[in-house]
């Protein structure tokens, strides 16, 4: 079991086949990044940190960067999002394509470094 996996592990069952949705969907598109445990959240690092994740109260915590928010506001628009961080409703599938373009777009910035 991965250290992610094992945080993964410790969250409410309802919430776990998520979580584990967008683990696999990153460790998919990036499979030469490290995974540790940063600010309490599963994160993957390639040349710095890439994204973060996390279970909230109400939602799933996706945090690609400041530069990704902006980059993808557009396709944002239907999410709650701060100035790092996006919030998927618990209701609502995961937006696994636009997960994989936030994710591809950081692995280029995170290179360009």
């Amino acid at each position: 079991m991965t250290i992610i996996e094992d945080y993964i592990s410790t969250i409410p069952e309802d919430r776990q086949a998520k979580l584990q949705q967008l683990y696999t969907t990153i460790k998919q598109l990036v499979p030469q990044a490290t995974e540790k445990i940063s600010y309490g959240m599963p994160t993957f690092y390639l040349n710095g940190n890439l994204v973060h994740f996390a279970n909230a109260k109400n939602h799933i915590g996706f945090y690609p960067t400041p530069s990704a928010i902006e980059a993808f506001k557009n396709e944002l628009k239907d999410f709650k999002t701060s100035k790092g961080a996006i919030q998927i409703p618990l209701d609502r599938e995961l937006p696994v394509d636009l997960i994989k373009k936030i994710v591809l777009f950081r692995v280029e910035e995170n290179i360009e470094k």
